[in-house]
C-alpha cells in the first residue's frame, strides 16, 4: 500500500487548467494515466479466483483513451462517479482508486480487469487520483488517503471498502457483495427461508446449508468463496443459501428466532428441521460439518 504522506503529496500538487500535472518529463495527468494502463496490460492478467459467473460483454471500452480493458470504465470527476452509481441502481459497483506512482495499484489492476470479464452483474470503475484537480477532489470527498483503495457501492451507498488487498481478497469481496449467478440461493426474508425449506422437505430432499452473516463482516466475506465453490461441487446432495441478517427487519427477526449471536453461522437443515450448526469461517471445519450432516464419516 502506498504511503499516506506520498499519496496526499501527489493529490496536493499544482495542476494547470488543462488538467496537466507537472512531472519530470512534463507530461500531463492523462498521459500518466495512459502509461499506467499500458504498464498493466504488459504485466499480464492475474487470474482471479472466480468462475462460473455470467460472461461479461467485451464491447465496452475504457474512457479517456486507456482503451481495451473491457468493462473497467475510467471516471474523471465526482459528477461522473455519481452518474455511474445512479445508473447502476442496485447492481454492485466496485471502484479502484489508484495513482500513477503506486506499484501496488499496478499489481492489483489486472485482477480487476479479469474480474470484469467474468462478473457480468458487477460494474467496475477506475479513478486515477493524481490525474487532475477533479480526481484529487473526488479522492478527498471519498476519504481516500492511500492506494490502491477499493470501494463497493450498492444503491449509490457505500457498503464496503478495503485498502492494500491482494487478488484473492478482492475476488472474495466481489463474490460476497455482488455475485448473484452462483448456485447459492439468496434469501431476503423469513418467507424466502420457509419456501426453500419446504422445497427440500420429505423423502429425497437435500441438506440445506444456510449461511447467515452481516453485510460488513470480515469473516463472512472470507468464507464466502468457499461456500460458492461447494455450492457447485456438492449440488447433487446439498443446497446452499445465504442471508444477511442486517438486510431488513424480517432477516434480523429470523436471526433472533434462530438464536444466532455470532456470524458467520451455518445452519444445517434436513427435512424441515435444524439438525446442527457451525459458527466460524474455517474452510476445513465447514466442509467437515457438511459431510457429517450428509452422512459421510470424517476420520
Amino acid at each position: 500500500m502506498a504511503s499516506t504522506a506520498a499519496f496526499l503529496s501527489t493529490l496536493a500538487g499544482s495542476t494547470s487548467l488543462g488538467g496537466a500535472t507537472p512531472t519530470s518529463g512534463g507530461g500531463s495527468g492523462r498521459s500518466k494515466t495512459a502509461r499506467f494502463l499500458r504498464r498493466r496490460r504488459r504485466g499480464g492478467a492475474v487470474r482471479a479466483a472466480v468462475s462460473g459467473t455470467e460472461q461479461a460483454p467485451e464491447t465496452t471500452k475504457k474512457k479517456g483513451g486507456g482503451g481495451g480493458d473491457e468493462r473497467v470504465v475510467q471516471v474523471h470527476s465526482a459528477e461522473e462517479l455519481d452518474g455511474a452509481l445512479r445508473a447502476a441502481k442496485e447492481r454492485l459497483v466496485v471502484v479502484e482508486f489508484a495513482a500513477s506512482h503506486s506499484v501496488n495499484s499496478s499489481r492489483i489492476y489486472p485482477c480487476m480487469v479479469e474480474l470484469s470479464r467474468t462478473c457480468g452483474d458487477v460494474d467496475f470503475l477506475l479513478v486515477m487520483g493524481d490525474e487532475s484537480d477533479a480526481t484529487r477532489e473526488l479522492c478527498r470527498r471519498e476519504g481516500i488517503t492511500a492506494v490502491p483503495h477499493f470501494t463497493f457501492y450498492k444503491g449509490a451507498e457505500k457498503v464496503h471498502e478495503e485498502e492494500g488487498i491482494g487478488p484473492d481478497q478482492l475476488a472474495g469481496d466481489v463474490l460476497y457483495y455482488g455475485d448473484h449467478h452462483s448456485a447459492v440461493v439468496q434469501l431476503h426474508s423469513r418467507a424466502d427461508v420457509e419456501s426453500l425449506i419446504s422445497d427440500h422437505r420429505g423423502e429425497g430432499g437435500k441438506l440445506v446449508v444456510l449461511d447467515v452473516g452481516l453485510k460488513r463482516c470480515g469473516p463472512c466475506v472470507k468464507v464466502y468463496p468457499t461456500v460458492v465453490k461447494l455450492s457447485r461441487t456438492m449440488a447433487d446432495t446439498t443446497v446452499f443459501a445465504r442471508m444477511n441478517g442486517d438486510e431488513n427487519d424480517s432477516c434480523m427477526e429470523f436471526l433472533r428466532d434462530m438464536d444466532v449471536v455470532e456470524v458467520p453461522t451455518f445452519l444445517f437443515i434436513r427435512d424441515g428441521d435444524i439438525v446442527g450448526r457451525y459458527v466460524g469461517s474455517g474452510r476445513g471445519e465447514l466442509i467437515g460439518e457438511i459431510l457429517r450432516y450428509n452422512g459421510v464419516k470424517v476420520t
